[in-house]
């Protein structure tokens, strides 16, 4: 008979999210998995009946890691519900607050969260590293890459180990033959991690300069809150402006001559990781960064499109606001609708009432032919009637960048597959999903310095303008109204849905990254794109469920978002 391995809570991801793996007869390979969200919060509820132009304040408290992204998609959708256009200098400094975002989370989730999937850390204490020098040499011109420095840092990780003290690096399955690196790569990489530390500290400066505070900057309905003035001490001025500068140097001279070489080392090793982890073969991008501001997607530097079943030449359009389009399921969730579980609701009728059917903790086992998790399940209409999920993320919009003929992502892409000797296949992977994530830092931290330069040219012509009043008053808005703010969040597609009637808010949903990720299968049995992608797995110790944790954490999991 076979059994199910239990992993409750998934670790080094925000929130907690259980995954339960049905197991084949040999209790080697995994048959099925189920996806649940174990903890819920409710935030759409508390946004009822408040002032719109707060609702940014509250929707952005849904996480703490992906901070300014729900700020933005709220902000978004008010504007969109009113007709209210930001001034062109807002739409550039949140741009550059956004890629920030992107920069920031990038590296920050490959050194902290998931290399140490692919990095044996107690392996680093057994490297040379003047041959750990030599190696990293090889791979990029890091200024820091002496023999001393990979000593002294092998010295900070020997004297955590001599004192029992691992801390960060505790409860790993180090040893686990899964583990490839030599010892000099795996000390290259932990060296990068604790570098990794130090810089994020600089580069959240972007996000307090710009936005007053990191997490959870300011926004403001109708534009920024930072002022623009050269001569002000208070103001966004020209100091200020050349510290933007330098942190964006900043950015990217880490991703170029650490993360993008660390990634394709790594790579280099796990290259039988092309051939797993794929799942649904959908995906789905909503656009983002305007050059031109919202109503202008063809100047969106990520396209907004879907594509299924893997076809890169077939790109089909996508409608927010259709309502059988997009569509939340509670079949498996602990929720209930009031025109029945088993129908799906558009997002401006969304509904969030909470039903907990499930077992009472602590539990050894969910029963998943009932309602399994906190997560709903998004998901897409296609043209001729068939209901999709979808993969949102880095990789959707690799592909989708890579498919509407981006020369930059197909440059990378096509250097990136070379240089690993794999082909275009290996994008749809564990590995590729990695791998993307990487590519389109390195995207986004180069297109910093063109919002930044516009920036500076619209500010020596004169035009310093961040906020535009027009729709401020409520007296000015319909007496009902609804809109949809859309953004390309770091973790994904992410969308808030909005409804005003008075002047307050009468709905309020929200479609994170991770919901479309971690939602538990549908009415009709369709899996959910975790759920998905662990099919197949090969475990060599579910004791140790390593092969789970790779697949898992390349999509970025934030169960804070998902159960929002």
């Amino acid at each position: 008979m076979s059994h199910r391995v239990v992993i409750d809570p998934i670790t080094r991801i925000e929130g907690h999210l259980r995954i339960e793996a049905q197991m084949d007869k040999a209790g080697k390979t995994i048959q099925s998995a189920y996806s649940s969200g174990t903890m819920v919060r409710g935030i759409e509820m508390i946004l009822r009946g408040r002032d719109p132009r707060d609702a940014w304040a509250f929707a952005q408290r849904i996480c703490g890691v992906c901070t300014l992204v729900h700020g933005i998609a709220s902000v978004r959708a008010v504007e969109d519900a009113l007709s209210y256009t930001p001034p062109p200098n807002a739409q550039l400094i949140r741009n550059l607050m956004i890629a920030a975002q992107y920069v920031h989370d990038h590296v920050m989730h490959f050194y902290l969260l998931h290399a140490l999937d692919w990095v044996d850390v107690v392996s680093a204490l057994n490297a040379n590293p003047k041959e750990t020098s030599e190696l990293a040499q090889s791979l990029s011109h890091y200024p820091k890459s002496s023999p001393g420095y990979f000593a002294d840092m092998q010295r900070k990780l020997k004297h955590f180990a001599q004192e029992g003290q691992l801390g960060i690096f505790a409860q790993g399955y180090w040893g686990h033959p899964a583990y490839k690196l030599p010892p000099e790569a795996n000390l290259i990489a932990v060296s990068h991690y604790l570098e990794a530390l130090a810089w994020q500290r600089e580069v959240a400066k972007l996000h307090t300069i710009l936005g007053g505070k990191n997490p959870h900057p300011n926004f403001l309905v109708g534009g920024v809150p930072c002022a623009i003035d050269l001569n002000s001490d208070s103001a966004l001025n020209a100091k200020r402006l050349a510290q933007v500068q330098d942190i964006i140097t900043l950015m990217r001279d880490f991703v170029d001559q650490v993360y993008v070489p660390d990634t394709l080392a790594i790579a280099g090793f796990y290259k039988d990781w092309a051939r797993q982890g794929e799942g649904l073969g959908n995906f789905m991008t909503y656009g983002d960064f305007p050059e031109m501001g919202r109503d202008d997607p063809s100047s969106f530097l990520v396209p907004s499109g879907v594509i299924l079943n893997r076809d890169l030449n077939n790109i089909y359009d996508l409608d927010l606001n259709a309502a059988d389009q997009i569509q939340e399921y509670v079949s498996r969730s602990w929720y209930n609708y009031s025109s029945g579980k088993d129908k799906g609701l558009h997002p401006y009728d969304g509904e969030t009432e909470l039903s907990y059917t499930g077992p009472t903790p602590p539990y050894k086992q969910l029963d998943t032919d009932k309602e399994y998790s906190w997560v709903k399940s998004p998901r897409w209409k296609g043209p001729d009637g068939s209901i999709h999920a979808v993969e949102v993320g880095p990789l959707a919009r690799v592909l989708m960048l890579y498919a509407n003929g981006h020369e930059q992502t197909q440059d990378m892409v096509d250097y990136t597959l070379k240089t690993l000797e794999l082909p275009i296949d290996a994008l749809f992977s564990t590995l590729g999903r990695t791998a993307a994530r990487t590519l389109e830092t390195k995207l986004i931290a180069d297109a910093m310095p063109m919002w930044y330069d516009n920036l500076i040219a619209n500010i020596k012509a004169g035009d310093t303008k961040t906020f535009n009043e027009e729709r401020w008053e409520p007296s000015t808005w319909p007496k009902q109204a609804k809109g949809v703010g859309y953004m390309e969040a770091p973790r994904g597609a992410l969308a808030h849905w909005i409804v005003i009637e008075d002047g307050k808010i009468a709905n309020y949903q929200a479609v994170a990254p991770s919901t479309w990720h971690a939602g538990p299968r549908d009415a009709n049995g369709q899996a959910g794109a975790y759920e998905a992608a662990l099919k197949g797995h090969v475990l060599h110790d579910p004791k140790q469920p390593l092969e789970v944790l790779r697949t898992i954490h390349s999509f970025a999991p934030c169960l804070a978002c998902a159960v929002h």
